[in-house]
């Protein structure tokens, strides 16, 4: 049976994260509001809750291509290669918003990410999901939990996706009503930015 949170985005109490962080670094998988649709995530440094994950979505687990989810930028290069300047400016542009940036892997990812040339990162412009990884201390992964073909009506309602995901994960985030469009996928590793997936996040901006 996973636990059952809710947090107020506007205001998420540190009690209440707290407990997320302790589920987190004990391992846990959680289900949590970012500012696209809700998503299925682990501490990055906890290897049997990456497998976990990679069980439930049916991939390896060092072919998946689960995005991480930062507070900020300023940690990039422990994941990314050497960023630059106008690639930066992108980021700090687009971000904290609804985008996941491909980046070159740096040769400093986690053991299971060190053969991937590529990393997407999102700074998901949520309070709750960016006061979790805050708290953490490190990233956490991110997948969502719809099929990536449809996005189904359950995926935007706490209680249903807990009804759904009860048996998967250790804890289910009450952030209300989530929404059903995916980030804006843009590649930035080769340096020109390339849209791989229209999703909510504006492209104007490029």
């Amino acid at each position: 049976m996973a636990d059952f949170i809710r947090i107020y985005e506007e205001n998420p109490n540190p009690k209440e994260i707290e407990k997320v962080v302790s589920v987190l670094k004990r391992g846990g998988l959680i289900i949590y509001p970012t500012d696209t649709v809700y998503g299925l995530g682990c501490d990055i440094t906890n290897i049997k809750a990456l497998e976990r994950i990679a069980k439930i979505k049916g991939v390896k687990l060092e072919k998946a291509n689960f995005s991480f989810i930062c507070h900020d930028l300023s940690n990039l290069s422990d994941y990314a290669k050497q960023i630059d300047t106008s690639t930066f400016k992108i980021l700090k542009r687009a971000l904290p918003g609804p985008y996941t940036f491909v980046l070159a892997g740096a040769k400093t990812l986690p053991n299971p990410f060190k053969k991937k040339k590529t990393v997407g990162i999102r700074v998901p412009d949520n309070n709750i999901a960016i006061e979790i990884v805050k708290q953490l201390g490190n990233p956490i992964i991110s997948t969502s939990i719809h099929d990536d073909d449809e996005v189904l009506e359950y995926t935007t309602d706490p209680e249903l996706i807990l009804e759904k995901w009860d048996n998967l994960v250790d804890l289910v985030i009450d952030g209300g009503y989530g929404g059903n469009e995916g980030s804006t996928i843009i590649d930035l590793s080769d340096g020109d930015p390339v849209v791989l997936r229209e999703g909510k996040g504006s492209l104007e901006i490029f």
